[in-house]
């Protein structure tokens, strides 16, 4: 990656954070991302993305695994009322995947 493209990437995250702080995250999002994904071994970088309104009654957190990407999984992040994507830079998508559902069951 070319310096300045690094650098770019790099200014939006806290010190050697893999979470991009860029964008706003809904209620109990940050806790999640800093405490559970961000000390996984295999999650290289963490990118918080949109946010919409839901009609389904979510009563408390949850995130759910949506789908594999190129480069990671895309995440459900759920609270009341809303939705947000989080997109996570991973090279064992399984292994995120297992997590995530293993939390579900829980």
């Amino acid at each position: 990656m070319k310096k300045h493209l690094k650098e770019e990437v790099l200014k939006h995250r806290a010190g050697s954070s893999k979470i991009k702080y860029e964008h706003t995250m809904i209620h109990g999002l940050r806790e999640f991302l800093e405490k559970e994904l961000e000390p996984l071994d295999y999650v290289e970088a963490i990118f918080p993305g949109e946010i919409r309104r839901t009609k389904g009654i979510s009563s408390k957190f949850n995130v759910r695994f949506k789908y594999a990407t190129k480069t990671g999984v895309k995440l459900l992040a759920y609270a009341p009322s809303v939705v947000q994507e989080v997109f996570v830079v991973t090279k064992d998508p399984e292994a995120l995947k297992r997590f995530i559902e293993g939390r579900e069951d829980s």
